[in-house]
């Protein structure tokens, strides 16, 4: 049926609304988009990046231990029959142990001793055959033959008796390896296996100091060997009686760090340590840095990546980060010793390192000094 007049006109108007607001609805879709696409900068707060003079004083905790520490064992295996000696005891040259089970030893002994009086029952008879075939020679009554057989008797049952006599001789030994003596003056620092147990030859069974020498032990960040003075004077104090101190030099350095902490065990050689400084003894020891520019950061600017040090670093043409790795001199609870990875006047994120990602735009809070 044929549209009339006035549908037409209606229909024609319709379409020209439809016309006229689709732009509009296509423009507010697209800003809606944008706004969705681009989040708000995430507010932080950060520091710049300044150097200052660094001369300080560098504490570290460690422990007191000897200067010439051995571990004593038996020579040979067996059942640990006793082992005096506590923990601080001081021993003389000398004195015993521990002692094994000598039961084996002191059988083997008995049958050294048999065997040796058998070679030289032996001897004694072979020796009394050659002087006969000696004498009976010089008669003309025997024959070079028979001399010669009573003279390599004489001599095979001779070496039967030296080997009768080593291996008395080896007993002898074992049954001493039973007794564990100290050979020094000492004082015990560490007990091993206790009466009853089986150990093995070599297994330690005490530890001995065996020097008045004393070392204090830290452990140190590679960080802080690179850059620490020369030859450094350590003060070295009790931490529970800090009026209790000694002063020493660094007198050896671990040749290789701890797989886990990654540290640096120093051994610092104490001058005169106090009677109060034991054994075992935690101790704080203090240097004294070389003065110098140092970068000091925020503790709470410090965030990791690959296992690492590091920090988020601010475009100031941008407002967005990235983060960048650095090396750490030393630290404490609010503070940060940077030795390499910044530079004056670049900007560092000092709050809410862990909620960042690169290239992610901030909104700067504040600055802290």
């Amino acid at each position: 049926m044929p549209m009339r007049a006035d549908q037409t006109t209606l229909y024609r108007m319709l379409m020209m609304a439809l016309m006229t607001i689709a732009p509009v609805l296509l423009l507010a879709a697209c800003q809606r988009e944008t706004d969705t696409a681009a989040p708000a900068a995430r507010p932080a707060r950060t520091t710049t990046v300044q150097k200052r003079e660094g001369g300080q004083q560098v504490t570290f905790t460690g422990r007191i231990e000897a200067e010439d520490e051995v571990s004593v064992a038996f020579r040979i295996s067996g059942r640990l029959l006793e082992s005096s000696g506590k923990l601080g005891d001081r021993v003389e040259p000398g004195q015993i142990m521990a002692r094994l089970e000598p039961q084996n030893e002191l059988n083997a002994l008995r049958q050294a001793q048999a065997g040796l009086a058998a070679a030289q029952g032996q001897l004694t008879q072979a020796r009394n055959h050659f002087e006969r075939q000696e004498t009976l020679l010089a008669q003309g009554w025997t024959t070079r033959a028979n001399f010669d057989v009573a003279t390599q008797a004489q001599q095979t049952a001779q070496s039967q008796v030296d080997a009768a006599e080593a291996q008395l001789h080896t007993a002898h030994d074992l049954v001493s390896f039973t007794e564990l003596k100290a050979d020094a003056p000492g004082i015990i620092t560490a007990i091993g296996p206790g009466a009853g147990e089986v150990v093995q030859a070599g297994q330690m069974i005490a530890r001995l100091a065996r020097k008045d020498g004393r070392d204090a032990i830290f452990d140190i960040p590679a960080q802080f060997l690179r850059s620490a003075p020369a030859d450094p004077r350590i003060t070295v104090s009790l931490t529970d009686d800090p009026s209790v101190t000694a002063s020493g030099r660094i007198r050896e350095v671990a040749a290789q760090a701890n797989p886990v902490t990654r540290t640096f065990e120093v051994k610092v050689g104490l001058t005169d340590p106090p009677l109060a400084m034991r054994l075992g003894a935690t101790v704080v020891g203090r240097v004294e840095t070389d003065a110098g520019p140092i970068i000091e950061i925020p503790a709470t600017a410090l965030t990791k990546i690959n296992q690492q040090p590091a920090v988020w670093i601010v475009d100031p043409s941008t407002h967005t980060v990235s983060i960048r790795n650095v090396d750490v001199l030393r630290f404490d609870q609010a503070r940060v010793v940077v030795s390499q990875g910044l530079d004056t006047g670049e900007i560092v994120v000092t709050a809410g390192v862990q909620a960042l990602h690169p290239g992610q735009k901030i909104r700067v809070l504040g600055s802290e000094p």
